[in-house]
């Protein structure tokens, strides 16, 4: 949901939350705990915080005059994710080897070890979220119509923007806290969710949400049915890389022959 949100917010087909930042902020918080030997039973609460902070500072960013830059928003979100990249990577270049295994687990993100413990923490702000984000499908249709006609039927852009930017924070943030920086479900599942049941939010929304943890499920089952269990995250980027340059030569194909 929360890749469906974004997506549907920028009107860019490419958005997710990797793209504004909220998953290197998160990174960047979960490195610092490993390499400076931090208490992880804090790391979870810290990681949403990151993520959070990480968001608040591209939308201040992004911030022109009353309204929300689309163009600002993407760029502070790849300049801020780009900075923490290059921290993390400088951490974990300091570390002791054994804490190096740790960091990259994180980074490219696992369900290993994952329990009700982690769910205690953030089941308020998921649920929550995810209601909220139910009712932001009406404010979504008339993005997608454009700023112009959006604003001249009553959608204020800069209040729409800041609450679907939060609801998709704060369900990025929850889902990272727990597994790790897990690629591709946010940025492929919408698009698939939007090929099976067209382009109404009413109806992307929940199914996004539905989809995008039965897909979820389904990697971290093919990640544990081998001899040696993987990370959750490579299986999620090695079927969803192929599977979202399908869907892009698709669309190239049909504007192609349409023009």
């Amino acid at each position: 949901m929360s890749g469906a949100l974004l997506q549907g917010m920028l009107r860019n087909g490419l958005a997710s939350p990797y793209l504004l930042g909220i998953s290197a902020g998160s990174g960047l918080v979960i490195v610092s705990f490993i390499s400076f030997g931090l208490a992880q039973i804090f790391m979870p609460i810290a990681a949403w915080f990151g993520a959070v902070f990480t968001t608040i500072i591209v939308f201040i960013l992004a911030k022109s005059e009353n309204k929300i830059s689309v163009e600002r928003l993407i760029l502070g979100g790849v300049a801020l994710s780009s900075l923490f990249g290059a921290i993390q990577a400088t951490l974990i270049l300091q570390v002791e080897d054994g804490r190096i295994q740790a960091a990259l687990t994180w980074l490219i993100g696992s369900l290993n070890a994952r329990g009700w413990s982690e769910i205690k923490i953030t089941w308020i702000p998921i649920l929550l979220a995810l209601l909220v984000g139910l009712f932001l499908s009406k404010q979504l249709n008339l993005l997608a119509l454009g700023e112009e006609l959006s604003t001249s039927l009553g959608n204020s852009l800069l209040r729409s923007r800041c609450l679907i930017g939060l609801v998709a924070t704060l369900l990025a943030a929850s889902a990272v806290s727990i597994g790790g920086l897990i690629g591709f479900i946010g940025l492929v599942v919408p698009h698939f969710s939007r090929l099976l049941i067209g382009n109404d939010y009413k109806y992307v929304l929940p199914f996004s949400a539905l989809t995008g943890g039965l897909t979820l499920s389904a990697a971290d089952l093919i990640a544990r049915s081998g001899s040696i269990e993987i990370p959750v995250g490579i299986v999620t980027s090695l079927l969803g890389a192929p599977i979202f340059i399908i869907i892009l030569y698709k669309r190239s194909s049909k504007k192609i022959g349409m023009n």
